[in-house]
C-alpha cells in the first residue's frame, strides 16, 4: 500500500503531519481516481444516454461500463442488478418508499437491529408511519453481539423485510448475516444488507450472500463523494416500482399514462454522476489491483495492534475489545468520569490526528452503552503501524491535559 499515492496524506494539520483515522466516514482518493475525474471532465463531459453525438456516446459507454465494473466487484449476476443512487442513505430511501409501496401493509413488520446506523433505521421508521407498520429491533448479547436466536423469534407472519449492516460502524464489529439471511429466507422475508462500512474491507459476493439487496457508498471506497449503489436481485427490481420520477426512468410519457423504462434505468430518474461513476470503476481497479484480501490482513492487523497499544492505557475503555474488526476501534477514556469523548477528540486534532467522535450516527447503540458518545479510530488501506504509534502517543498527552 503506497501512502504516495494519496496526495491529501502530506497535508499538515497545525504543522504536524496529518494522520487520517477517520475513513469509517470517508476514505482519502487516490491520484488515479483524481486524473479519472479531471479527465472525464475534461474528455467526454456530456449528458448520457440520449445523445447522438460522438461525447455523448463516449461519456454513456464509460457509464455503463462502470455499471458492469461494480456488478463485477460485488459480485452481481449483471449490471440490471446496478442501480446508481447519491449515496448508502439515498439507496435505503430509495428502497424503502419502493419497497414499502409494494410490499408493506398496515399491522406488516421490518426488521433492523440495535447495530445499525440512522440511515438504516430513520427510512424504516417513516415507512412504518407512512403504512402504519411495526419496526422490531433485534437485541445485543452482553458481549454486544446480534442475538441471532432473539432474531428467529422476531420473525412472523407479518415480516416484510430485514435490514442490517454487515459492519458496525461504531464497532467495526462484523454481524452474522449468513445466518440471518438463512433464518430470513427460511421464512421467504427479504434481506437488505447495509455495506457502507463492509465494501472498502473485504471482498463481498452477494450471490454467494445471497442477500436480496446491498447497498454501499462510493465515498468510503475511494471514489468520490455524492455517489452510491442499490444491488438488488432481478427479480425484486423487476416487481418494484420506481422510487423517483422524471426523465431516463421513463419509456413513453402521456398525460394520460406513463410507462417505464427497463432495468437498471427505471431507478435513475434524472442526469446521473456519470463522472463520478468513471472514478469509481477506477477506485475498483486500484483496489482490486491491490487485493481485497490483502486489505482485509492489513487492516486486521492495525485493528489488533491499535487494541493492544489501548490496552496498555489504564483510562481507556475499548467497546467489543477483543473481537474481530473491520477497520473500526470504539473507545472511551474514563478517569473519576466519562471523559467526553468531544474532549479527546480535540486534543486528537490538535496534535494532528483526524478521528471521529460523538454518538456517529448510531444513537440507540450509544444509549444502549450508556455513554455521550464514543472516540472512534478506523483504518483505511494507507494506514500503517506507525499510524497507531502516533495516536497512542497523542491519546496518552491528551488523557494527561484532561485529568
Amino acid at each position: 500500500m503506497n501512502r504516495a499515492d494519496f496526495p491529501i496524506l502530506s497535508e499538515k494539520v497545525y504543522n504536524r503531519e496529518l494522520v487520517y483515522l477517520d475513513n469509517a466516514a470517508t476514505t482519502q482518493k487516490p491520484q488515479v481516481v483524481l486524473d479519472a475525474m479531471m479527465y472525464g471532465y475534461t474528455h467526454f463531459n456530456a449528458n448520457i444516454h440520449r445523445g447522438v453525438h460522438y461525447l455523448s456516446q463516449v461519456a454513456t459507454a464509460h457509464h455503463e461500463e462502470a455499471r458492469e465494473r461494480v456488478a463485477r466487484f460485488i459480485g452481481a449476476r449483471s449490471g440490471k442488478e446496478i442501480i446508481f443512487t447519491k449515496g448508502t442513505t439515498d439507496s435505503i430511501n430509495m428502497l424503502a418508499y419502493s419497497f414499502g409501496e409494494a410490499e408493506v401493509r398496515e399491522g406488516d413488520e421490518i426488521i433492523v437491529s440495535y447495530l445499525e446506523h440512522h440511515s438504516n433505521i430513520v427510512p424504516w421508521q417513516m415507512l412504518c408511519e407512512r403504512k402504519k407498520a411495526i419496526l422490531k429491533v433485534i437485541p445485543l448479547k452482553e458481549d454486544l453481539t446480534i442475538d441471532v436466536e432473539a432474531f428467529r423469534a422476531l420473525l412472523s407472519d407479518r415480516t416484510r423485510l430485514v435490514s442490517i449492516a454487515q459492519v458496525s460502524n461504531v464497532l467495526g464489529t462484523l454481524n452474522p448475516i449468513e445466518a440471518i439471511i438463512r433464518i430470513a429466507h427460511e421464512r421467504h422475508v427479504p434481506v437488505c444488507i447495509d455495506g457502507a462500512q463492509s465494501a472498502p474491507h473485504m471482498k463481498i459476493d452477494v450471490q454467494e450472500l445471497d442477500c436480496d439487496f446491498f447497498v454501499c457508498s462510493a465515498h468510503k471506497m475511494y471514489a468520490p463523494t455524492g455517489l452510491g449503489v442499490l444491488y438488488g436481485k432481478e427479480q425484486w427490481l423487476q416487481s418494484l416500482p420506481p422510487a423517483e420520477g422524471g426523465g431516463e426512468m421513463i419509456e413513453h410519457v402521456r398525460f394520460e399514462h406513463t410507462t417505464y423504462n427497463t432495468l437498471p434505468y427505471k431507478f435513475e430518474a434524472g442526469t446521473p454522476d456519470f463522472i463520478g461513476t468513471y472514478a469509481l470503476a477506477a477506485a475498483l481497479d486500484y483496489l482490486d489491483g491491490i487485493g481485497m484480501d490483502k486489505i482485509r490482513e492489513h487492516e486486521r492487523e492495525l485493528t489488533r495492534y491499535c487494541e493492544e497499544q489501548l490496552a496498555g492505557i489504564p483510562e481507556v475503555v475499548v467497546y467489543a475489545a477483543g473481537q474481530d474488526k473491520y477497520g473500526a476501534v470504539s473507545f472511551n477514556v474514563r478517569s473519576e468520569r466519562v471523559i467526553h469523548p468531544f474532549d479527546v477528540g480535540t486534543l486528537l486534532d490538535h496534535q494532528g490526528i483526524a478521528v471521529r467522535t460523538g454518538h456517529h450516527c448510531a444513537e440507540p447503540l450509544i444509549d444502549y452503552l450508556g455513554v455521550p458518545g464514543t472516540v472512534r479510530v478506523s483504518f483505511g488501506l494507507y494506514n500503517e503501524k506507525e499510524d497507531v504509534d502516533r495516536f497512542v502517543e497523542a491519546l496518552k498527552k491528551a488523557i494527561g491535559m484532561l485529568e
